[in-house]
């Protein structure tokens, strides 16, 4: 957690995102006599004094919605400053849960889908907390010199919804174009997400995301114009600019020692922690990680894992 000289008080709070089979949130309004009254935000309240964010998810859930917490994981931990106040935030993902929620503190509820969350007059805090909603565990980087006919054979093994980065830097642009235009179609019906790492005009045209080197988003005066932005990060003030360039999420690494960067220490996970949590967008683990990872991003800060051979090989 960062440290500052702000005097304004620091408050903690535990809040989650309980989200249905179809996909739709629950939004709780705040009630009158509260701060920020009439204002939607996702459930929850403080963590008390030696009570873990989990204990303080449960227990408020419980006292707000009557429901009890069966699972859920760490989503994104933001750090939101208002006027006299700053807040933590630390949201999770709820997947699990007994009893139905219902209003214990005057409170209006609302379940809603993602798409629909911005016709809520929301708290600040809402929005970031819906771009790792959007986004799933896993971000495919296609092998460097892989043929058409192996991606479009390798599509059915990937992760459900992963996101496939189409990174092939010796193929030429015309050629790179023809063939993210040819791919386009299989990877939509296979239930992935194409993102593309050349002219941003490409991927619009395309409507895939666009994923950008570090010195590709370093030259952005502002958000391009494209359906989802990534970008390349090694450090948390590379995590901080992509954030204020409205990101969609970062790929932080090397995690672990790779033989493509032998020669450069690691972040390891207490590293790639203290870059990624609260740093106010979604990261992605790259760098000797996998699907088999998933846990271990989630309670470091991180949106899951990206990678190359975890995903391609047998």
């Amino acid at each position: 957690m960062a440290v500052t000289d702000d005097p304004r008080p620091l408050l903690q709070v535990a809040c989650g995102v309980l989200q249905r089979a179809d996909g739709a949130v629950l939004l709780a309004q705040r009630p009158p006599g509260k701060i920020a009254a009439g204002f939607w935000e996702f459930p929850g309240g403080k963590i008390e004094p030696g009570e873990s964010a989990a204990a303080a998810l449960a227990r408020e859930l419980h006292e707000e919605l009557g429901v009890t917490l069966r699972a859920a994981r760490p989503l994104i931990r933001l750090r939101h400053a208002y006027s006299n106040r700053i807040v933590v935030l630390d949201t999770w993902l709820v997947s699990a849960f007994d009893g139905e929620p219902e209003s214990r503190e005057n409170q209006a509820l609302a379940w809603t889908a993602l798409d629909a969350v911005g016709g809520y007059d929301t708290l600040p805090t809402v929005a970031p907390i819906l771009k790792p909603l959007r986004l799933p565990p896993d971000y495919v980087f296609t092998p460097p010199m892989m043929e058409a006919a192996a991606i479009r054979a390798g599509l059915s093994r990937m992760p459900k919804h992963a996101l496939l980065r189409l990174r092939l830097p010796a193929l030429g642009d015309a050629a790179y174009a023809a063939l993210a235009s040819s791919l386009a179609k299989s990877v939509a019906d296979h239930g992935l997400r194409l993102v593309l790492d050349r002219d941003p005009a490409l991927s619009r045209e395309l409507g895939c995301g666009w994923h950008a080197p570090v010195a590709a988003w370093r030259s952005l005066a502002a958000r391009p114009d494209v359906v989802a932005f990534f970008g390349s990060a090694h450090t948390r003030e590379e995590l901080l600019a992509l954030n204020a360039l409205d990101a969609d999420a970062a790929v932080l690494g090397h995690v672990q020692p790779t033989n493509s960067h032998a020669n450069e220490a690691p972040l390891g996970w207490t590293g790639f922690a203290e870059a990624a949590l609260e740093a106010g967008l979604p990261v992605y683990a790259i760098g000797g990680v996998g699907p088999r990872d998933h846990e271990r991003a989630w309670n470091n800060g991180g949106q899951g894992c990206a990678g190359i051979n975890a995903y391609w090989l047998p």
